[in-house]
C-alpha cells in the first residue's frame, strides 16, 4: 500500500512539472509578444520628432497665409499717367484682385510709379471667374491667362492636401510610438514644397503672360509679401521633409551631435 502511494505522489510531480514548464513557456511567449508590441520610441526621439514638425507647422502657416491674401503681386501705373492728383494700381493673388486709387501727394516723390499698396486710398476688390464661369479677368486693358493662374492655384490646393497627410502621418507616429510613418510624412511635405515653389513660378509666369497681352498701357510690376511667405513656406516644408527622413533611418546622424549616454539620469 506504502509502495503504491509513493509511485502516485511521483507520478502527480511529474506532471505539475509538465504543466509548469508547459505554462512557463506559453507566458515566456505571451511575454515577448507584449514586449515587441508594447516597444515606444525614446523621449530623445519623440521630442526631435515634434522639432521637426514644428518646422514643417510654421511651413504649413506661412502657406495658408500666403494663399489666403490677395497681394502676390503689384501692378503700378506711373503716378503722372492720369494727369490729376490721383494715379491707380492693381494687387492680385489666386483668388482675387484690386483696383486701388491712391493720391499723388502721399506717393514718395523719389517713386516714379504709383504705390505701394499699403497707402491710404479707395480699393476695389473682384474675386476671379476662372473657377467658375472660366472668364480671363482684365486689368489696365491686359488680359490674364486663365490656364496658368487655374494651374497656379490647383498646385497650391494639392499642397495643402500633402500637407494635410504629411500632418495625419505624424500624429499617428506619435500617438502609435512607430517611426514608420515618419517616411510617408516627410515625403508628403517634401512633395508639398515642391509644389509651393511650382506654383509661385507659375504665378509669375502668368504675370509675365498678363504684361504682355497689351502694351498700351505702361506697367512697373512686383512681386509682393505673399509670394515672400509662400516661398519660405515651400523651403521650411522641404526642411522638415528631410528631417523626418534622417529622424527615420536606424541610425540617425543627429545622434553624432547629440549622443544618448546610457545610464544618464
Amino acid at each position: 500500500m506504502w509502495s503504491n502511494f509513493f509511485v502516485q505522489q511521483e507520478e502527480d510531480g511529474r506532471i505539475g512539472v509538465a504543466g509548469a514548464g508547459q505554462g512557463g513557456g506559453l507566458g515566456g511567449k505571451k511575454g515577448s509578444r507584449i514586449q515587441r508590441r508594447s516597444h515606444k520610441m525614446s523621449d530623445s526621439q519623440e521630442g526631435k520628432i515634434k522639432l521637426a514638425f514644428f518646422v514643417a507647422i510654421i511651413g504649413v502657416t506661412l502657406t495658408v497665409l500666403g494663399m489666403g491674401t490677395e497681394f502676390w503681386v503689384e501692378l503700378s501705373q506711373p503716378k503722372t499717367f492720369s494727369g490729376n492728383q490721383t494715379c491707380q494700381m492693381a494687387h492680385y493673388g489666386l483668388w482675387k484682385g484690386c483696383i486701388r486709387t491712391l493720391w499723388v501727394a502721399d506717393i514718395d516723390p523719389e517713386r516714379m510709379s504709383c504705390g505701394p499698396a499699403e497707402l491710404p486710398g479707395e480699393s476695389n476688390c473682384t474675386y476671379f471667374k476662372f473657377f467658375t464661369s472660366g472668364e480671363n479677368a482684365v486689368i489696365f486693358k491686359k488680359t490674364t491667362n486663365r490656364n496658368l493662374n487655374l494651374a497656379a492655384a490647383v498646385l497650391a490646393l494639392l499642397s495643402l492636401t500633402m500637407m494635410v497627410m504629411g500632418s495625419i502621418c505624424i500624429g499617428m507616429s506619435l500617438s502609435k510610438g512607430e517611426a514608420f510613418f515618419l517616411k510617408p510624412a516627410a515625403f508628403s511635405f517634401i512633395l508639398s514644397g515642391v509644389l509651393v515653389l511650382l506654383s509661385v513660378l507659375i504665378f509669375h509666369q502668368s504675370v509675365l503672360a498678363l504684361l504682355s497681352s497689351d502694351h498700351s498701357v505702361p506697367l512697373h510690376h512686383q512681386l509682393s509679401w505673399s509670394v515672400a511667405c509662400v516661398g519660405s513656406a515651400g523651403a521650411l516644408l522641404i526642411f522638415g521633409g528631410i528631417l523626418f527622413i534622417l529622424l527615420s533611418l536606424p541610425y540617425s546622424p543627429w545622434q553624432k551631435c547629440f549622443p544618448h549616454k546610457n545610464g544618464a539620469t
